[in-house]
This record gives structure tokens, sequence and C-alpha cells, in this order.
């Protein structure tokens, strides 16, 4: 199926892109992962600060227990990082391998640094990724500053990337069979989660889109859920004048909903708004119960503000730089600069926020 919310508005959709091309060498797309916490010096676990080259991101794990004589399951990652490009990240390890650490170098993988910890590294354990891209045969003619412009004032729309929701929204079909209790009789747990949680994706860009539509994108409606920025608790806005004014002032992001049985509750107009969205989709909050811990539900910062976003003229192209907290995609601001379609291959199931875990 195609749901427009697989490839939601564009922001800046009366400027014109840069177009180009990406990933045309891995050296292209660079990917440093920050993370939550540093190792602190001591502990059972050994962190590896690891790059890697065009190399696919389901074999990482797999490659380093390989090399060093260790289960795929004693391996830890905060997330996946793309294949074709330069990923440096975090991984940690049983202590017992470090006299095998110097096996890893090679093949395109080689370890920076390391370092010891108290506990192994967990899906979401990330601040976020720092991106350096090269867009290619981009073109010079595009003031790619005004676009840029447009989205550090007020944020990028949060939007799910398309990879997300797989070819012809595949992932999104599977979910929704899942969510109606036609599973296939054999699906990868890894696939079932996978896809139960591109449908919430799904939902979270049509809730998003709405609002967009609607003129509501820095905008606080009655009972919208508020997040602090860039961490911390939910509350429903009751004052939506004060409210307001700690959104334009960036202490607060509205939250929309990734749906589940635990989903912090909107009230008032922003309930009904979000019900309307799942109403328009044949769902319910029903639909989300009796999957025990797959879909429990959660809240997504609206917009995300880039404050280290940069981009300069190379000789080669367009090299743009920007970091953006964990669960949030590159290829939502590359389509902005662009205005092409983006058929990029990377999926980051592990790369979400830990609310859903």
């Amino acid at each position: 199926m195609h749901h427009p919310a697989m490839s939601p508005p564009l922001f800046t959709a009366d400027l014109p892109g840069v177009g180009g091309r990406i990933r045309v060498r891995n050296e292209d797309f660079e990917v440093e992962e920050v993370p939550s916490y540093e190792p602190c010096g001591s502990g059972d676990h050994l962190y590896l600060w690891v790059e890697k080259r065009g190399m696919a991101p389901e074999f990482f794990a797999r490659t380093i227990a390989q090399k060093l004589g260790i289960s795929p399951g004693a391996v830890g990652t905060a997330g996946l990082k793309d294949r074709h490009a330069i990923t440096r990240q975090w991984v940690s390890v049983p202590k017992e391998s470090e006299p095998n650490v110097g096996k890893l170098d090679g093949e395109g993988m080689r370890v920076l640094k390391t370092g010891r910890h108290t506990n192994k590294l967990k899906p979401g354990h990330l601040r976020g990724n720092q991106f350096r891209i090269l867009i290619r045969e981009a073109n010079r003619e595009v003031s790619a500053e005004a676009i840029l412009d447009r989205i550090r004032t007020p944020g990028l729309p949060n939007f799910y990337g398309p990879q997300r929701f797989g070819r012809e929204g595949s992932t999104v079909d599977l979910g929704l069979q899942c969510l109606a209790g036609k599973a296939p009789r054999r699906i990868r747990p890894f696939l079932f989660r996978f896809a139960l949680s591109a449908v919430q994706s799904l939902l979270f860009n049509d809730y998003l889109t709405r609002r967009l539509k609607d003129g509501l994108f820095r905008t606080v409606i009655a009972g919208d859920v508020m997040t602090k920025w860039p961490t911390g608790g939910m509350f429903v806005t009751q004052d939506i004048v004060a409210e307001q004014l700690r959104f334009d002032a960036r202490e607060i992001v509205t939250a929309g909903p990734m749906f589940g049985k635990k989903t912090y509750p909107a009230e008032g107009l922003a309930a009904e708004r979000e019900a309307a969205v799942l109403r328009d989709n044949k769902l319910s909050p029903a639909s989300f119960g009796g999957f025990g811990k797959l879909v429990l539900g959660t809240r997504r910062h609206n917009l995300i503000y880039l404050d280290d976003l940069t981009a300069n003229w190379e000789p080669d192209g367009l090299r743009l730089s920007f970091t953006l907290p964990a669960g949030s995609y590159a290829t939502v601001l590359l389509a902005e600069v662009m205005k092409t379609t983006i058929d990029d291959e990377e999926a980051k199931p592990d790369d979400e926020e830990e609310g859903d875990q």
C-alpha cells in the first residue's frame, strides 16, 4: 500500500532544492555516535570505539563476535549504523576479550580506542548521531542557506524517513497484519517487533502531517502533551498561554503519540485529534493490546532543533554537517535540502528512543 504519511509534506516546499546524489562513496556519508555516557574506566565490560566502512549493520556485531570468539549476544551496541558510510560508535564486549582486540582491525573495521565500564551497552544508550554528508552533483545556483535558515529557527518536523516503512510500505503492511492477529506463521521476533513499530511510525507521521496542514506546527493546543527540550518529563498543557511562551523559548516542545497501551494520554482537543488519526486508519487504542511489551507506546518530539546545522560548498559538492537526536532521520533533512526522492535503504530498527523497548 502507499499511505500519504510515508512521504510527508516538506517544510520548505516553496524553496528549490540542490538535487544531487548521496552515498556515491562510503566516505561521502560519515556518522558518529553521540553516546549517552563515556566508559567510566572500570568494570566487567570492555568498550571499544570502532570505526567501520561499508559494512552492513546486521553483520557488524556478528563479525566482532566471530573475531573475538564470543557469542553475538555478548556484543552490545546502542544503535545500528548505516552500511554505505564511515561510522564510529561504541561497542561493548566482556572484559575477557581484551587480549583479542587486535584481531578486529581489518576488513573495513578498526578499533580507535578502548575503555572499561560497569554495564553492557544497550539499544537506546545514545544521545544522538553526528553526520557529515557530501551531496555530489548538487546545483550551485540554489541557495542551500535559504533552506537551512528556514529550518534553524522553528526546528525540523521530526518525521520518520521513508526507509522506516519498507519498500512500497511492505513493513507497514506486515505490521497491520500483525496488529490484526494475522501475522505469518514463522515470522522472526525481530521482524515482528519492527513491523509493529513501523505502524506506530506511520501513525505518528500522519498525526504530524495533520498538525502542519492545520497550521499547528508551533502552536500549543488545549490538552497537548509537552516534554522538556532536549530531554525530560512529560505533562499535559493546562495553561496554553504560559506553555506557548515556554515553547517559543525552546524550554519545551509538543510531543506526538507513538500509539500503544501505555502512551501518555493527551486531553481535550489534542486527544480528539489523536483519536481521529487512529479512527481514520481503522484502528483503536484496543488494537495495541495483547502484545506484551512490544507496543507499549510512548511520545516523540514533534520537532527537533539543529543547532549545529551547516552547509559548505566543496570542490565535489555540498557538505552538510549536523547532529540529530537518537531516533531522528537524516533523510528527512536531506529531502528538504535536495528536493529529490531519496531512495535510502538504511533502516534503523535499534536506534529508536528507549521508551518503546
